[in-house]
């Protein structure tokens, strides 16, 4: 018996393929913004890049805030809303890494805890508040807010955790397929195993996030640092096209939650 209807699309290969280009889209889309645009500024006014990270932060941070305000307020499911809400989570979270692990000054090694750490204190405070963390049962907005804070914090450890991996010997294309790979196993794992549910949802929900940094940084970085120097401005217009084209033709259904899976 149906129990109630969530807030969130129903989770599908179509949702992870969309996931996996909002995050790319948020890697490339928050490097045009810190980087490019205000990067290029504040260095022409001999300052460091410090500002772009902070100012970049604070324009998609906003956005951010407004869009999941809305989402939380309404009624029933959005897909339009939905997404915007996620892809302003992932750029957010990538000019947020950027500032955390580089102008912070803590690196990637300490930027990753950290960032770790506030996934799990969350999940817990959830589960300890609402005794689920399960993605379907986001109907209530307690729930939701929860629901967005973990999302805000995975993509942020997300973004930390790829560029941790990319910038090593594996490079970009070794560091997709290290995060492809884990995805893969997850997968597995979801169908071949009793694991929770909600803790490969969350664990999954994480690794794209890293994919899809990497793979951003593979279309936008220099040929001499392993990338294929395409415009970053092109590459987010090309993804934020394809996103659009694929929320537009594939079933955008909510998630459902039966009596017994809002326990779990």
């Amino acid at each position: 018996m149906i129990n109630a209807v969530a807030k969130v699309p129903a989770v599908t290969l179509g949702f992870w393929i969309i996931k996996i280009l909002a995050t790319t889209l948020g890697e490339t889309a928050g490097d045009t913004v810190s980087m490019s645009w205000l990067g290029e500024t504040t260095a022409t006014a001999g300052q460091s890049g410090f500002n772009g990270y902070v100012v970049g932060t604070a324009i998609f941070g906003a956005a951010l805030a407004i869009l999941a305000f809305f989402q939380i307020r309404a009624q029933r499911f959005h897909p339009w809303l939905y997404w915007a809400t996620i892809i302003a989570s992932t750029t957010a979270g990538t000019t947020l890494a950027d500032f955390a692990t580089r102008s912070l000054g803590i690196g990637y090694p300490g930027g990753s805890l950290l960032l770790l750490t506030l996934v799990i204190g969350s999940l817990f405070v959830w589960h300890r508040t609402l005794g689920t963390i399960s993605a379907a049962s986001v109907h209530t907005r307690e729930a939701e807010l929860f629901y967005w804070i973990t999302i805000t914090f995975s993509q942020t450890l997300g973004t930390a955790l790829g560029d941790w991996v990319a910038d090593g010997a594996l490079g970009y294309l070794g560091a997709a397929a290290i995060f492809g790979g884990a995805l893969a196993l997850l997968a597995v794992a979801h169908y071949a195993t009793n694991i929770s549910k909600p803790l490969l949802f969350w664990s999954a929900f994480v690794l794209t996030r890293p994919l899809g940094a990497v793979v951003g940084d593979f279309l936008d970085k220099p040929v001499a640092h392993g990338g294929l120097e395409l415009s970053r401005l092109a590459a987010s217009a090309v993804l934020a096209t394809a996103i659009v084209l694929l929320v537009t033709l594939l079933p955008q259904r909510p998630e459902t939650v039966t009596a017994q899976e809002h326990l779990n």
